[in-house]
This record gives structure tokens, C-alpha cells and sequence, in this order.
């Protein structure tokens, strides 16, 4: 009989591991070639991993919520119609292993009078592995309690994950009893963990526990990191875009006709800074050690807002390479797939510069953090009409123009004030001195 080990596939650099966050198929189903099997998730993005042909699912070899390496077998797919049997590749973490050949045949030992037991099957017919029975004696959760718990698995199994997040629940209710160590594997090898802040916790009907999903636990995490790394400085420039606005109000439907594609400011953004960044490669640098890291190409990360509320930064790659038109291209793909959640670990990963639109929110100015390993960061506030001075030749005068505010945060290891401003002048100068006779 034939049988296929599925694996984590490999998913861009610096990306070793994936939590699987949920199955899409269970044991026993027929699947076609391409068909979706898991969902997964790494500190970059989400995907899923499709069946690599026609059979059965013959076996998952994690949990929902477990994290696996890239090249682990997940899962064994059945090919044709015999029976059945699995062997268990050597990469399976051993407590799995243990936990897949007990309750395949589950035998109870007869344990001392005195010790205490736990069945493997709740009063509701959840059934409790041999894991969950450990965790639950070692944090000496009651046969009463485990009642209570919802099993999230197939059949009312009650799974590891069920069991750790009851007993963090426990520790937020304000239980006295003391949660052991994680037994899980962290969610990413990355930057150290955010570090927690004693505070007093607040209990009742009057407030409500919200506990972060996986990407804002991320997010956390790499903000800190950041701060603690770079010593982060900011400077701010006002920017008159009226030209560049009339500009783009004129051609944006020709635009749209011609290309096809809506006409935003963002590709117009990443434009004027990528011509900047040719005139000062230094801010187009990450640091390792004592030594500064130079790249020759330019990848401008674009801080993306999802329904969900959390941040994604899909990345233009080679925007020195494009033109507008090109720009715009990839600007309005990658931002429509992450609000569609169908960004691919590549799209995201290679960034050496990035950019935030505050003016999406209606923010003037803001203090953005740096996103590692780079070492400057741009905001973008909102185009607002404000009063302004105009110089001309028969003196100044008091108009209306559309004033923009763009605030840059630096890395003041390595980029100083002078080097910062300059740069920050350059991106306006690009912006105020717009070819407003261009087509595109």
C-alpha cells in the first residue's frame, strides 16, 4: 500500500516552525490532489498545506495548536483503498508519540491505593489522553474540574491546548493555585519574550479578560524587542502635496482605464522614498554586531491594517527596479490579498525599509517603531488644508494648500540626526517637486 508523508514545507528565510491552528479534514476522509488539509501559522504569515495527491487521511500526527518544524510530518495520507496501517516517522516529538500509541491501546495500570487516578473519559464522555491525565495530576486539576473543560477535538477529546488554556483562565480568575511551565513549544525561536509588568489583576462583572490571539501576542513581542534594541529617535517635516494631489485627482479615472488599477497615494509614497534612499544608502542598512550591513536593493515594507485589527507588512520587492505603473501593481495586489488572508510567507519577509499610512486613520504625525532588522521607519500623517505662507516674487501671501506631516524614527546607533534629516528633507522635496506634467 501507498502511503505519503505530508510535511511543513518550507516557507521563506528565517521561518523554522508553524503552529497548526486548525484541520480542515479528519481522519478517515477522502481527499482530491490540491485539496486544503491544515491550517497553519508562522510569525509571519498564515497559509494552509494542500493534499499532494488523491487518497485518505490515514493519520494526523500533531494537535490543533501544536507546533511542528519545517520538514516534520504532519500527517499520512492512504493512497488507495487498503487497509490502513501507519508507521511513525522519527521526527514526532516524543510526548506525541506517546500520547498516539496509548490511546490507540489504552491499557490503565493499576496504580497504589493511595496514588491518585484520573479516568481517561470525563462524566460527559470526553475522552482524556494519557497527556492531559499528566498535566491535569501534575497541576493538580480534580476529576471535578476536568468535568467542567470542553474538549475541542474530534469525539469531545479534550487536547493539551484545552487543558493549558483552563489553567491560565484558572490564573486570570485569581486562583491561588501556581500554573506550571508551559510544556508547549513557543510559537517562534525569535526575539526574547515580552516581559510582564506586575500590576494589580482586576476581577468581576465589571470587566471583561480578552486574551491576544497568536499575531498580537507577536506583534507584542517584536515591538519590545525593537525598543530594546534600537535606541529610537524621530524627526517631523511639514510637506505641501498640493501639486502632487491635483496631480493625482486629474489622472487617477485615466488611470484606472488604462491600468486597470486604482490610483493611491501609497505608490506615489513608496516612489518618492525609494528615490530618497538612492541618494542616501546608509539608511538602507541593518546592523549585525559592530558591523553595518549595506543592501544594494531596496525593499519597501508597507505597514497594512487587517479586519482583524492586527498589522501585516507585505513587502515590494525591488521597488528600485519599477516604475509607477509597476508600483501600484504590487502595492494594490499585496495589500488586497492580506485583507484576504492570502499573502504567501515570501510576500512578507525582506523588507529593508518600511513605511505606515497614519493618514489612513485620520492621524496627523505619530512616533512609528522600527521594524527589525531595519533601522528607520517613515509615518505618513493625513493630507489635511491648512492656511500656509506662500513666498512668490511680489512677496508672501496666505493661501490654502494641502499640508501633509511626515515624522521619521531612526536607529541613533547608526543613523544620526544629520543623516536623518537629510534623508527625511529628501522624501519631501520629492513630494513638493512632484512632475505634475507626467502621464504616469
Amino acid at each position: 500500500m501507498a502511503q505519503i508523508e505530508i510535511l511543513i514545507p518550507a516557507m521563506g528565510e528565517g521561518i523554522t516552525e508553524a503552529t497548526i491552528t486548525q484541520f480542515l479534514k479528519k481522519v478517515g476522509d477522502n481527499v482530491e490532489e490540491e485539496d486544503s488539509l491544515m491550517e497553519i501559522a508562522t510569525d509571519k504569515v498564515d497559509s494552509e498545506i494542500p493534499t499532494p495527491q488523491a487518497g485518505k487521511i490515514a493519520k494526523f500526527l500533531f494537535e490543533e495548536g501544536d507546533v511542528a518544524q519545517v520538514g516534520d510530518v504532519v500527517a499520512i495520507l492512504a493512497t488507495d483503498g487498503e487497509e490502513i496501517v501507519t508507521k511513525e516517522p522519527s521526527n514526532i516529538p516524543e510526548e506525541i508519540k506517546v500520547e498516539n500509541t496509548l490511546e490507540e491501546n489504552i491499557t490503565l495500570e493499576v496504580k497504589e491505593e493511595n496514588s491518585p487516578t484520573i479516568s481517561n473519559k470525563t462524566e460527559n464522555g470526553s475522552f482524556i489522553s494519557p497527556l492531559v491525565r499528566t498535566i491535569a495530576e501534575k497541576e493538580n486539576i480534580s476529576f471535578e474540574e476536568l468535568n467542567q473543560i470542553k474538549g475541542s477535538a474530534e469525539g469531545n477529546r479534550i487536547t493539551k491546548t484545552d487543558v493549558l488554556n483552563y489553567l491560565e483562565n484558572r490564573k486570570t480568575a485569581g486562583s491561588s493555585m501556581k500554573m506550571a511551565e508551559p510544556i508547549v513549544a513557543p510559537v517562534s525561536s525569535g526575539p526574547s519574550a515580552v516581559p510582564t509588568t506586575s500590576h494589580k489583576s482586576y476581577t468581576g462583572e465589571n470587566v471583561e479578560i480578552i486574551e491576544m490571539d497568536r499575531m498580537r501576542k507577536l506583534i507584542a513581542k517584536y515591538m519590545v524587542n525593537s525598543k530594546q534594541v534600537s535606541p529610537h529617535v524621530t524627526s517631523f517635516i511639514d510637506v505641501d502635496v498640493t501639486g502632487l494631489v491635483q496631480w493625482r485627482n486629474k489622472i487617477k479615472n485615466q488611470f484606472l482605464e488604462k491600468e486597470k488599477q486604482k490610483l493611491t497615494f501609497t505608490p506615489i509614497f513608496v516612489e518618492a522614498v525609494t528615490n530618497a534612499i538612492k541618494d542616501y544608502p546608509m539608511i538602507n542598512v541593518s546592523v549585525d554586531g559592530d558591523r553595518i550591513i549595506r543592501k544594494k536593493f531596496i525593499n519597501i515594507g508597507m505597514a497594512t491594517a487587517l479586519p482583524s485589527g492586527n498589522l501585516i507588512v507585505p513587502v515590494i520587492k525591488n521597488a528600485n527596479e519599477k516604475n509607477l505603473i509597476g508600483i501600484t501593481h504590487q502595492v494594490n495586489d499585496l495589500a488586497e490579498r492580506a485583507r484576504a488572508n492570502k499573502l504567501l510567507p515570501e510576500d512578507i519577509t525582506g523588507s529593508t525599509f518600511t513605511i505606515t499610512n497614519l493618514g489612513a486613520f485620520g492621524s496627523t504625525t505619530g512616533t512609528p517603531i522600527i521594524n527589525q532588522p531595519e533601522v528607520a521607519i517613515l509615518a505618513i500623517g493625513a493630507i489635511k488644508k491648512k492656511p500656509a505662507v506662500i513666498e512668490t516674487p511680489q512677496g508672501d501671501t496666505i493661501g490654502i494648500r494641502q499640508i501633509m506631516v511626515l515624522s521619521l524614527s531612526y536607529d541613533h546607533r547608526v543613523v544620526d540626526g544629520a543623516l536623518g534629516g537629510m534623508f527625511l528633507k529628501r522624501i519631501a522635496g520629492n513630494l513638493e517637486n512632484f512632475d505634475t506634467s507626467r502621464t504616469f
